[in-house]
């Protein structure tokens, strides 16, 4: 199973750590990419304050993620699952998981990036401020940038089974699962059920779609599932405790929509 996250806007601070060192990177067939953009913004990041701040789509407030972006290279790093907050990362807790579950982590989780296109877990990186939506002084838009190098490495990286993709829109358009590949993909969205006047209806809230997003990776890494395609995920997940209702795509090779119903917002 390959599940693709999101990464988060906070991040933590990384205190005291090596240097980067792009080569020791998950997925090394992005290393190219990779150093392109990195050294894209650090130039930017090293020039003009203000218009890195216009690109970058910053408040005068974060002029200080500049100075740290210019500093990337050279920067102390941490484990990506301890670098990304958020909502979703504070639901998954991965550093509460039991041995068996970081191993399984480690081997299943994929963190989508602006900067570094997709990282594992315990990859270390760097704290940083560069988001998908960014359109960099020579790689151009981001979202369009990665999908030439990520055609050829994720599907490998995604092997025989199960693809969880967990993305935001602008994350997912940097790769988006194609032919076989894609009939084993299956991607959620967390929908909030309210009776209101005896009929119920559903609404997207994005906070708790994240948590319960977070909650439900952690719970398949608890539990060691290990779902080969799309239908075996809706029966895991509803042994969970999940309510889950699943659209299964017109035809081949396209992939499956869940869509994961709760009732109470926490």
């Amino acid at each position: 199973m390959l599940v693709l996250l999101p990464p988060s806007e906070g991040k933590a601070a990384p205190g005291r750590g090596t240097p980067l060192k792009l080569e020791s990177l998950s997925l090394p067939g992005l290393a190219e990419a990779r150093a392109t953009v990195l050294d894209a913004l650090v130039e930017l990041c090293l020039g003009d304050a203000g218009k890195a701040r216009e690109v970058l789509g910053l408040s005068e407030g974060l002029r200080g993620e500049v100075a740290k972006n210019a500093e990337l290279r050279t920067a102390p790093t941490r484990p990506a699952g301890e670098i990304y907050t958020g909502v979703l990362y504070d639901a998954l807790d991965l550093a509460t998981l039991d041995a068996a579950a970081k191993r399984r982590a480690a081997k299943s989780l994929l963190i989508f990036s602006g900067l570094w296109g997709a990282v594992g877990v315990s990859d270390r990186i760097p704290s940083y401020r560069c988001s998908m939506g960014v359109k960099l002084p020579g790689p151009g838009a981001l979202g369009a940038y990665w999908r030439t190098p990520m055609e050829s490495v994720l599907p490998e990286a995604a092997g025989d089974g199960l693809v969880l993709d967990l993305r935001s829109s602008a994350y997912a358009a940097a790769w988006k699962p194609t032919g076989e590949v894609a009939g084993r993909t299956a991607s959620v969205r967390v929908l909030h059920a309210q009776t209101v006047d005896g009929v119920e209806k559903r609404s997207v809230v994005s906070h708790f779609n994240k948590a319960t997003k977070g909650r439900m990776v952690r719970d398949l890494l608890v539990a060691g599932a290990r779902p080969k395609g799309p239908a075996e995920l809706v029966e895991v997940l509803r042994d969970l405790g999940y309510t889950v209702e699943a659209r299964q795509p017109a035809r081949a090779g396209r992939p499956w929509a869940l869509d994961v119903v709760v009732t109470e917002i926490h």
